[in-house]
C-alpha cells in the first residue's frame, strides 16, 4: 500500500531494549469531496502514525511539512481506556519512503547522516558477497 501526506511533526528516532533503532514520525492525509446533490466542498483529514526500521539517517529529513511517499503496510492499534470508551489509531509500517521536500532540513545532521548512511551501506555490502 502506498500513501502520501505531509508530516505533522520531526521524525522522532527511539531505540528497542535490543538496540534498533526505528524512526517514528506521523503524517496528515489531507482530501477533499462533494456529497451528492451540493456544490459544497468537504475536507477530510486522516492522521496516519508511520514507523520506519530501515535506516535511522532518514529522520533528518523528515521535518515538519515534508510531503512524503510511503510505501508499506497498514495497521490498527484499538483499546479500551479506563472509562470504558474504544479509542484506534491508524499505523503504517513504512518499507520505502520518498520524500517530495516542503520541510526544513537539518543541516547539523544532514552531514552526519549522509557519513552513517554511507558506513552503512558498506557494511551490509560486505556480508552480502557470496566469496
Amino acid at each position: 500500500m502506498e500513501i502520501i501526506g505531509r508530516t505533522t511533526a520531526d521524525a522522532v528516532v527511539n531505540e528497542t531494549k535490543a538496540g534498533k533503532k526505528v524512526v517514528n514520525f506521523s503524517i496528515a492525509i489531507n482530501d477533499t469531496y462533494k456529497t451528492k446533490g451540493s456544490n459544497e466542498v468537504q475536507k477530510l483529514v486522516t492522521y496516519v502514525n508511520c514507523s520506519y526500521w530501515l535506516n535511522a539517517a532518514v529522520a533528518s529529513y523528515l521535518t515538519k511539512g515534508t510531503l512524503v511517499e510511503c510505501a508499506g503496510r497498514m495497521g490498527v492499534n484499538a483499546w479500551t481506556t479506563r472509562e470504558g470508551e474504544a479509542k484506534a489509531v491508524l499505523t503504517f509500517n513504512a518499507s520505502r519512503i520518498k520524500l517530495h521536500g516542503g520541510g526544513k532540513a537539518k543541516p547539523e545532521e544532514m552531514s552526519s547522516a549522509a557519513t552513517t548512511t554511507t558506513t552503512i551501506a558498506v557494511a551490509d555490502t560486505n556480508e552480502d558477497l557470496p566469496f
